[in-house]
């Protein structure tokens, strides 16, 4: 029975990119350009994916935690690459693979299902694109017998293989383990980089008679891998408009298009709206009926449906429910939780906090490991003390209790159900549902001296 699984070959040190970050780390849209490719995959191989490691491979490890990983120590080409992860492969009863590299972000899970499809009954294919400028890519050579190869640019020789073609190795390939694993000790690395590669598979397996197919994929460049900032930009500007038409063709409202960025993890619902500029990024769900104003960045967050975040406001690692409002200039960091119909207003920033159904703080305040209860109202230029300088602590507001302007609350400490805390007051101690609390000097009015 076939069972297939996917390669990402992620080794490389992408030293072009100038960074002491691996090449696969490199981000788009908030996202590493490996996550995209592993985006594509995984609807298609679920958990039979495994990455090639090398360079720095403790960082990418670090990155993907719940990834499978080969380690690749010295870094001799994607052959060798092939090589150090066939026993993984075998050992999870593997009996094809796809292979294809770690710095390809435009990768998406149509394309990766169409080359399955036309590469069946396939010993060996891999995919050929047509560019305008073949540049330093291997050719694709096809023979009138039917028969086809591959030769490196620098060793291309019209006299011998004939007219330059456009056609070239897009650099991803499917394999049957079986025909390919008694062809893998014949590699050599008898060539100018002193590198073993997957291309002189197809010239060994046209020799021994094997099904080999070039998979014609037109002209797309999505298959192309990234190796300079400036093409980085690129693929980041392609894929930016790729999510977005997308999002467009699926029913989200999106003012300024040109403006708004999207990630590639992030799931926004037919319905929602969108004003650029704006980000949406990481795993970020917005539903239906939830609007996103301009000059906002949205993190790691849910947004429940009817919620509205005006503009220029801040959100990573937070969860809004629905109707409620944040903003404008509002921050909300992780663990901020806001119930239904809540509200928090502008220059307000919640950590830890939690605002039950209805509760407002709508200017000018700081809530830090914080639980406030439904309906509570918190006063312009209210903080909660959380921090002594060595640990923190919780404050906890009660249900329909009202904190008066200007208001320090000491954690920990606690304010009872429907309780009033006067403006101006420093709270140290607990104060009992339906109480008034004062916490400050009495009042005193002296005669003004004159001059």
């Amino acid at each position: 029975m076939q069972k297939n699984a996917a390669l990402v070959l992620a080794a490389g040190k992408g030293t072009r990119m100038h960074s002491d970050k691996p090449k696969v780390l490199q981000s788009l849209l908030g996202e590493p350009m490996l996550a995209c490719v592993l985006e594509a995959l995984r609807p298609v191989f679920a958990q039979d994916v495994w990455i090639v490691v090398g360079h720095k491979a403790e960082m990418v490890r670090a990155a993907f935690p719940d990834a499978r990983f080969v380690s690749q120590e010295q870094q001799l080409g994607t052959g060798h690459a092939l090589m150090q992860a066939l026993p993984a492969l075998e050992q999870a009863g593997c009996t094809h693979v796809l292979v294809v590299n770690g710095d390809t972000p435009l990768l998406s899970e149509g394309v990766v299902r169409r080359f399955l499809a036309e590469s069946a009954g396939q010993d060996l294919a891999f995919a050929a694109i047509e560019l305008d400028d073949p540049g330093a890519y291997g050719r694709v050579v096809r023979h009138a017998d039917g028969s086809i190869a591959i030769v490196e640019a620098k060793e291309y020789d019209p006299s011998l293989h004939g007219p330059v073609s456009r056609e070239v190795n897009a650099g991803m390939y499917f394999l049957s383990l079986p025909a390919v694993k008694a062809l893998l000790p014949r590699l050599t690395n008898d060539n100018r980089s002193g590198e073993y590669y997957i291309t002189d598979l197809v010239a060994l397996a046209v020799a021994e008679g094997l099904a080999v197919s070039g998979v014609r994929c037109g002209g797309d460049q999505n298959l192309l891998g990234v190796n300079s900032p400036r093409e980085l930009a690129q693929a980041e500007e392609m894929l930016r408009r790729r999510i977005v038409d997308d999002l467009l063709e699926k029913g989200v409202m999106i003012h300024a298009p040109e403006q708004v960025r999207v990630g590639p993890l992030a799931r926004v619902e037919p319905g929602a709206e969108l004003s650029g500029p704006c980000e949406i990024c990481g795993k970020t769900e917005i539903a239906r009926g939830t609007s996103v104003a301009s000059h906002c960045i949205v993190c790691d967050c849910v947004l429940a449906a009817g919620a509205q975040i005006r503009p220029f406001s801040h959100l990573e690692g937070a969860s809004v429910g629905g109707e409620a409002l944040v903003g404008p200039y509002a921050r909300l960091r992780p663990g901020a939780v806001l119930e239904e119909q809540s509200r928090v207003g502008n220059f307000v920033e919640l950590k830890k906090a939690h605002l039950g159904r209805g509760a407002k703080a709508n200017h000018l305040a700081y809530l830090g490991d914080t639980v406030v209860g439904e309906k509570a109202n918190i006063g312009a230029g209210t903080i909660t003390c959380n921090y002594d300088g060595r640990h923190k602590y919780q404050t906890k507001i009660g249900r329909e209790a009202f904190i008066g302007s200007n208001t320090a609350l000491v954690a920990p400490v606690c304010v009872g159900d429907e309780a009033l805390v006067g403006a101006g007051s420093v709270v140290t101690k607990d104060v009992p549902s339906g109480d008034l609390a004062i916490a400050r000097s009495r009042q005193k009015n002296l005669p003004r001296k004159k001059g």
